[in-house]
């Protein structure tokens, strides 16, 4: 049996203000295709301004929203692929 290694790489970049965070993540895969997705944060008027922390959850949301986009796309191809609808996958 053959065993292939396969890498892809995930970019993420922020715009950040004072009360607000936005996160961009984009992943190019082996086949050409880019798909993107973004998440947001805000900060509550009276919580320190701690930019790192809105990072993180901007970033977790779009990472959450383009794994969904990944599982949408991947369901396509495979009904696409078996003539078929199929359930929709989900985790």
């Amino acid at each position: 049996m053959m065993h292939t290694t396969v890498g892809w790489h995930v970019e993420l970049e922020f715009e950040e203000d004072e009360e607000r965070t936005r996160a961009a993540a984009l992943v190019r895969l082996p086949d050409g295709n880019e798909v993107r997705s973004h998440g947001y944060a805000s900060r509550h008027h009276s919580d320190a301004n701690q930019p790192r922390v809105g990072e993180e959850i901007a970033g977790a949301r779009a990472l959450n929203d383009l794994a969904f986009r990944l599982l949408g796309k991947a369901h396509g191809e495979i009904d696409e692929a078996s003539g078929r609808t199929s359930r929709p996958l989900t985790h």
